[in-house]
């Protein structure tokens, strides 16, 4: 058995506990690194000549959280009872943590324990932070780079290895609520300000200062609050007339931001509440059985698998063609408008030499001051330094010469969604580069195939889709044109994973994946406007399915013209096929010149400083309400299915080469119920037959595009899942 943790004890009674693991970049709890921590917290109790004790990492973080595939391991041992083997599971947990807290102290009097102190030299999230917390004092180095927190909520799930018990019991609920309900990960000097950790110290004094403590530490100490006679719930516990408002608050607010969908949500709160009313060691029992209920929930399975195990499985290369290493060095950007200075910023940032191009100057100036504003932007939230944030902008030149080009390894074309002029630039740039480079075009709508006629390498030739703001969306789509090589997809990957984004590979058809599916969301909103069901009934059934935006919020966020662009174009491209339902509305409102946020009128008001105000009236004005409304259901499996069934069709046709991919794409790139894990996960939660039953019915009430495909009609027959059949490396299962 491999050793993911050193134990040494010093010259002065001071034992370290050092997390390790080999071939590892970043420390993950497994069970069997459990069972080596725990034994040596009972080395260091029952040693004699050991004071005290200090946690620390020897690498440049502390942890990255739990191997989420221990939970999958943890089910199938289990057999026909998991639940029985989760909480067994989580309850041996709390009990090498709560060992580690008491530290040996004697049970009536809190004294004879050995001080424990957490030295923590970068990042921990998940079970790191846990560990953390158990320890009587926590030092962190002062790292800009670092960020500490419990982010589990954010995969489905909640700290279960105490962190839900014991930062409620230090904070309170409302100090704890951004920690615990948000998932929020903080720098060094902002969990100390919140009282997460204790201090941050300069890095080369890290384990000075924290043997120095352990060396002072009293009895009094070492005790937590809640082992202290006489302790009481930071802000009032629920049953207190000062605490009991706050459980209320807190509850129609986890309500109102996850409208109920997210099982963790409301499983945190309840652990916290119950918990506040018994003492310490019952409400860690509790958190164990509520975060025993959440991993039976498919729902918490499905996120944990495409948020964490297939999204990090895409990000290490899982569909990486074999060859040879292709990180780029020098990447060229053509057009800098805000794509293209975004994805300049990202490249700059990941150590990327840029050279941004456009037309003139002042454009290509314009381009890198965009840049400097994400920048200064950092600085102003203290995500970075002047220093630092001098040195990525010095990596970007702003430019007007394609001879600048010369060096470059990739190029990525961002300019206007135009053939003609996507051509133009293709062959000024490939005039100045070597024969290894590779040409990216950044489109969203255009084929790729088409695209690389331009080029006098179709083999190099590749398409990357970014998601705006660049600087801020997590996914790219990487689509491969019908002679695109191994050697550009590759390149594609290397440069994606450099930049630190989430990648997908599909082929080349229209609209490719993410706006495949996308915009039939959007157009089933605005269908059901010109049918005359309640724009407001439209937005909240999209919001009670997890959307983060309703489809009318959502074409008011990507501007109407552009859907009117896309609209006309299709048609032109699809004749009989295209379907014009949404049309009417869509152009109603362009020509009333409603254009979105970006004119501050659109499917909703806005204020002058752009704040939406309400859904704008003339909506019901110009398609009045129908007396018999649609049932909720429906409406809401018709925003859902219509996107679904198109993410079924793109696989089928093999657009899609992945389920994965399907899955962790649309959640990344237009927020497609994160609850469900995906559109294929979702699928797999209601079952194939239901599927089909609601198909079925949506045809006979809306239409044919609901029509289930072939496969899927196939799959419900057989009784078969997508993840059973197509799924790869899951080992978490919904």
């Amino acid at each position: 058995m491999t050793k993911d943790f050193k134990y040494a004890v010093d010259a002065d009674g001071i034992a370290t506990i050092t997390w390790d693991m080999p071939d590892k970049t970043m420390n993950v709890m497994s069970r069997e690194g459990f069972i080596q921590f725990d034994g040596m917290v009972d080395k260091a109790l029952v040693d004699d000549a050991v004071k005290g004790i200090i946690i620390t990492s020897a690498k440049k973080d502390f942890a990255g959280g739990m191997d989420l595939n221990v939970l999958g391991k943890i089910r199938a041992d289990a057999g026909d009872d998991p639940a029985e083997g989760f909480f067994g599971f989580v309850m041996d947990t709390h009990r090498i943590l709560r060992k580690l807290e008491r530290a040996g102290m004697d049970a009536k009097t809190n004294k004879g324990g050995k001080p424990v102190a957490w030295a923590n030299p970068g990042t921990s999230a998940g079970i790191g932070t846990e560990i953390g917390l158990a320890c009587h004092r926590r030092f962190v180095a002062d790292n800009l780079k670092a960020k500490i927190g419990l982010p589990e909520i954010l995969i489905g799930i909640l700290p279960g290895a105490g962190g839900t018990t014991r930062l409620s019991r230090m904070l309170g609920l409302m100090a704890a609520s951004p920690h615990l309900l948000e998932g929020k990960m903080l720098t060094p000097a902002k969990s100390k300000a919140a009282g997460v950790i204790d201090e941050v110290v300069p890095a080369d004094e890290l384990m000075a200062r924290a043997k120095e403590w352990v060396l002072n530490a009293k009895d009094a100490d070492i005790v937590k609050p809640w082992d202290a006679k006489g302790f009481k719930f930071p802000g009032g516990a629920p049953y207190h007339s000062a605490g009991f408002p706050m459980y209320v608050g807190a509850s129609a607010m986890v309500h109102g931001k996850t409208q109920g969908v997210y099982p963790a949500a409301k499983a945190m709160l309840s652990a916290i509440y119950e918990g506040a009313l018994v003492p310490f060691d019952i409400a860690l029992k509790i958190e164990a059985r509520w975060f025993t209920k959440v991993l039976m929930n498919p729902s918490s399975g499905a996120m944990i698998r495409s948020l964490f195990i297939s999204k990090s499985a895409l990000e290490k290369g899982a569909v990486r063609p074999k060859v040879e290493d292709q990180s780029v060095k020098k990447v060229g950007i053509l057009g800098a408008g805000m794509m293209g200075a975004g994805i300049a910023y990202v490249s700059a940032k990941a150590g990327i030499e840029v050279v941004l191009i456009d037309r003139e100057q002042a454009a290509a100036d314009k381009g890198k001051a965009h840049v400097n504003r994400i920048l200064q932007g950092g600085i102003k939230r203290k995500n970075t330094t002047p220093e630092k944030a001098a040195l990525v902008l010095d990596r970007v030149l702003a430019t007007t010469l394609y001879e600048d080009l010369k060096g470059c390894d990739l190029i990525v074309e961002a300019v206007f969604e135009d053939v003609g002029i996507k051509a133009e630039v293709t062959k000024l740039a490939e005039a100045q580069l070597g024969e290894d480079a590779i040409f990216a075009t950044n489109t969203s709508t255009l084929p790729i195939s088409e695209l690389a006629k331009a080029s006098r390498n179709a083999e190099n030739f590749i398409g990357i889709h970014f998601f705006s703001p660049v600087d801020r969306m997590a996914l790219v789509e990487i689509i491969k044109g019908k002679e695109t090589g191994d050697k550009a997809v590759a390149k594609a990957l290397d440069f994606v994973r450099q930049i630190r984004k989430t990648p997908i590979v599909v082929n080349d058809a229209r609209f490719f994946y993410a706006n495949r599916c996308i915009i039939p969301y959007i157009n089933e909103g605005l269908t059901m406007v010109r049918e005359g069901v309640v724009p407001s009934v439209i937005e909240n059934a999209a919001k009670q399915l997890g959307f983060p935006l309703g489809p009318l919020q959502l074409n008011d966020e990507t501007s109407i013209d552009l859907g009117v662009k896309i609209a006309k174009e299709s048609k032109v491209a699809m004749g009989d096929a295209y379907n014009d339902s949404a049309d009417e509305v869509l152009f109603k409102l362009f020509d009333e010149g409603r254009l979105g946020r970006k004119s501050r009128s659109g499917f909703y008001n806005y204020d002058e400083k752009g704040k939406r105000t309400g859904l704008w009236e003339g909506l019901t004005a110009n398609w009045p309400p129908v007396d018999d409304q649609p049932d909720f259901t429906d409406v809401k499996h018709r925003l859902a299915m219509v996107q679904t069934l198109e993410a079924v069709r793109a696989f089928e046709e093999g657009v899609l080469e992945d389920i994965r991919e399907g899955d962790v794409g649309a959640i990344l790139g237009w927020g497609f119920m994160p609850w469900s894990g995906g559109p294929f996960s979702w699928l797999d939660i209601i079952g194939t037959a239901k599927a089909i039953e609601i198909c079925d019915h949506l045809v006979k009430t809306c239409g044919e595009r609901f029509a289930a495909p072939a496969l899927l009609r196939e799959m419900a027959e057989n009784g078969e899942s997508f993840y059973g059949r197509f799924g790869k490396d899951t080992s978490v299962a919904a």
